[in-house]
């Protein structure tokens, strides 16, 4: 097991055995996405209070979902970089930022979308999950900036490894900010005591649009971790060797 783990942190090895992971991840992710969007459009039955517009939630909530779970990856990677050195995983947080960013940017702007007719308004600053998923897109263009700011990409790994450490205080505050505080946004649907709110024609595509988002989220970011390696392994022996070998 720690030999696989060792393995997996070396630059040349995650490089090589990453193409698989992708296609393992991205073609059941697809499949289920397709699934979900069909049943969450077609089948899943009109909601007797929202209406059609209920049906926004498959692309809002996995993208919620995915925004937060982008930026633990990125916290936790950049702090594993920090403390024990390993050069891939500051590349794994580097590459999860501008996705994490997009996921956000996406349940924001869905989000929005729902609000105008649920609440009358585009947006509203005293809820406290809006304003809280604002600031983690705010964390993640920091980070991004941080980073690009910095030429040397060793000060630049540690100085923004910081910052992703310091705002991953933000993603509990995110989760539980309508449970702490008096907010807009409905509370737990899924996830709750009793079971789920919601009827199975409806919750099923909905589990097939978060579980298809996540891996095709891990599809996307191994393809950008390999891009990032290949981009920092760029001077290497092992990278000049591949290239003029052909290799991909």
């Amino acid at each position: 097991m720690w030999k696989f783990i060792h393995q997996l942190a070396s630059p040349p090895h995650f490089y090589r055995i990453a193409p698989a992971f992708i296609r393992w991840l991205a073609v059941p992710g697809l499949l289920l996405i397709a699934y979900g969007t069909y049943a969450g459009l077609f089948v899943a039955p009109m909601d007797y209070q929202q209406g059609d517009a209920f049906r926004i939630i498959y692309i809002h909530v996995p993208s919620a979902y995915l925004s937060m779970m982008a930026y633990m990856i990125m916290a936790v990677s950049a702090g594993i970089g920090l403390i024990w050195r390993i050069k891939l995983s500051h590349a794994v947080a580097a590459a999860a930022a501008p996705l994490g960013a997009w996921f956000t940017f996406l349940a924001l702007a869905t989000g929005s979308i729902w609000g105008k007719p649920m609440w009358g308004t585009w947006w509203e600053w005293g809820d406290p999950r809006l304003t809280s998923e604002l600031i983690m897109l705010f964390l993640y263009f920091g980070y991004m900036a941080l980073r690009g700011a910095i030429d040397d990409t060793a000060k630049a790994d540690k100085a923004s490894a910081v910052l992703a450490l310091v705002g991953a205080v933000n993603v509990p505050i995110i989760h539980f900010s309508v449970e702490w505080w008096s907010s807009l946004h409905q509370g737990p649907t899924i996830i709750k005591e009793g079971g789920p709110a919601m009827d199975a024609a409806m919750l099923y595509p909905l589990l097939a649009m978060i579980l298809g988002f996540t891996l095709v989220f891990g599809a996307l970011l191994l393809r950008r971790v390999r891009a990032e390696v290949l981009y920092r392994e760029r001077r290497t022996r092992w990278v000049k060797e591949m290239i003029l070998a052909g290799g991909n």
